[in-house]
């Protein structure tokens, strides 16, 4: 059986990968994506029009557009044509791209369609920006396109940075390129045209993408939405560590159910499917305007108990905040261990069973932080706190991790949390110890961490997060601190707790569930 296109096109990326660099990847902040990967994201297209104009905005050596075209052409109602716009800013990939347009053409002629395509050589942001004015196309003799089909570079960008200010003149803030390229290819969209788009996870929650989420959500219609049970399998072949999301969107219509799915990684053969009200992935109500995924019913469980939940942290007279002390900042303060005219600066090191345990002794990190009028502003007094760490490890099972600072096992006069921390405090003071070993069980709670990995796609814990979360009443979680004795409840005992004195369902092993079911395709493999 001879090659199918995509399987010709692939070779040309296994080429590419093996004469480029890796450094290169890092410096253009693009990878390869693999014909299995391209193959879903394809197999998304709904596009029935009978002249396709499609766009790859960050094009490599030109997988996707190929997966694109390769669908639409084994399909029974099969566009009169197609025409490809390609951009690549590597000069070494876009060498690649006639031999990938070689193989649509062929695959076209095969099939009745007539094809036609156009490369750009260069950087996507600065071709188009003269065609865009506040998010508008300015420009009669440039063309919309009816899909777009993307896996666009990842990189942060500083506010002084030249792909910055391009985005800032055609009316686009964000902080990450992929969410710049996401933002400019959906005002090139016609209206109804698709976007197909394999990005990081990290956008669907945050302050940094709030703007960038706003602005999407109101032009766009999430129609499907595809995560990955494992970190790596994605974009193993360039040891990529990164939580991804396959997404597909309209632009303009009804917000209509969105398809939920799941799978271990591109070969998996029984992903998880199921479909959700809208309101249930994006919540009306909610200002940072979150991106919900819950995978599986469980899921959906778990967000409707987090959402019986009443107080906000301002009723419980609580906020959170990070850690004010920075290392680098304050180095010249910084003491290896404990001596006279110092206080305790806490890491996430200290973590130690749902408690901190200072001073750590064989400690890398400085134990201590002068008590000098200088950096007096970042301490705290020595009263009751609950930490949670800002950084998970790769390793580790669980998203939030906290821990009570509990002030009578440390004595001093104040304490520095560093700023790997987020703390929670009652106005930069602590407050009483049954609420914050309740505030602590709650937070290490499964039904917390499962509810935050529905729209957190990193390791990090934002303090927005927290904020964003509704917490038990004041009452309810002193009741659950009353539990709580010298030693911190086992994992177990923390989900046993929480639902017995909330009158809750029992959740103890809600992550470990795993229900798989067969998905339901159509012609064109589409999950439906």
């Amino acid at each position: 059986m001879g090659l199918d296109l995509l399987d010709r096109v692939d070779f040309l990326r296994l080429d590419a990968n093996q004469k480029l660099q890796k450094s290169r990847n890092t410096d253009w902040g693009q990878f390869l994506t693999p014909a299995p990967v391209a193959r879903m994201l394809a197999a998304l297209i709904v596009n029935r029009r009978r002249e396709v104009r499609i766009l790859d905005a960050g094009a490599g050596s030109g997988s996707l557009f190929a997966a694109a075209v390769g669908e639409l052409c084994q399909r029974t109602h099969k566009p009169n044509s197609i025409y490809v716009s390609a951009y690549e800013i590597d000069p070494a990939l876009a060498a690649y791209l006639p031999d990938t347009f070689a193989f649509c053409d062929a695959a076209c002629r095969a099939a009745g369609v007539a094809f036609l395509s156009q490369s750009f050589e260069g950087d996507f942001l600065a071709a188009v920006s003269p065609h865009l004015t506040d998010g508008l196309v300015a420009s009669d003799d440039f063309p919309l396109f009816d899909l777009a089909i993307l896996n666009p570079p990842y990189k942060k960008i500083n506010a002084e940075s030249h792909a910055r200010h391009m985005l800032a003149g055609m009316g686009i803030e964000t902080t990450n390129l992929y969410t710049g390229f996401m933002a400019v290819v959906v005002r090139l969209l016609a209206p109804g045209g698709e976007l197909v788009a394999i990005t990081p996870r990290s956008f669907c929650n945050g302050s940094y993408f709030r703007s960038f989420r706003k602005s999407f959500l109101t032009e766009m219609r999430l129609r499907t939405l595809h995560v990955f049970e494992s970190r790596h399998r994605a974009f193993r072949e360039d040891d990529v560590l990164q939580e991804n999301v396959i997404l597909h969107a309209t632009k303009g219509g009804s917000r209509g159910k969105v398809c939920i799915v799941s799978s271990s990684g591109p070969e998996d053969e029984l992903p998880l499917a199921r479909q959700v009200k809208y309101a249930e992935v994006v919540r009306p109500d909610d200002p940072q305007a979150f991106i919900h995924i819950a995978a599986d019913d469980l899921g959906n469980r778990v967000a409707a108990s987090l959402a019986g939940f009443q107080a906000s942290l301002q009723d419980l007279g609580l906020t959170v905040s990070t850690g004010r002390v920075v290392d680098f900042r304050a180095k010249d303060y910084l003491r290896q261990n404990p001596e006279k005219g110092t206080v305790p600066l806490i890491w996430p090191t200290h973590f130690d069973r749902g408690y901190i345990a200072w001073p750590k002794i064989g400690s890398k990190k400085p134990e201590a932080i002068l008590n000098d009028v200088s950096v007096r502003s970042q301490l705290l007094p020595n009263e009751n706190y609950v930490l949670v760490r800002r950084f998970s490890s790769k390793e580790e099972k669980r998203r939030v991790v906290a821990a009570v600072y509990e002030a009578s096992r440390i004595p001093s006069d104040a304490v520095g949390f560093e700023n790997h921390l987020n703390y929670f405090h009652h106005g930069g003071r602590g407050f009483d110890l049954p609420l914050a070993k309740g505030l602590a069980i709650f937070l290490n709670s499964t039904l917390v961490d499962v509810y935050l990995r529905q729209f957190n796609g990193h390791t990090q814990v934002n303090a927005t997060d927290l904020r964003s979360l509704r917490y038990p009443s004041v009452e309810q979680l002193r009741r659950l601190g009353d539990n709580v004795s010298n030693m911190f409840p086992a994992q177990s005992e923390v989900d046993t707790l929480l639902s017995k004195e909330l009158n809750m369902p029992d959740d103890q092993g809600i992550d470990s569930v795993k229900v798989k079911k067969k998905v339901v395709r159509g012609s064109s493999g589409r999950v439906r």
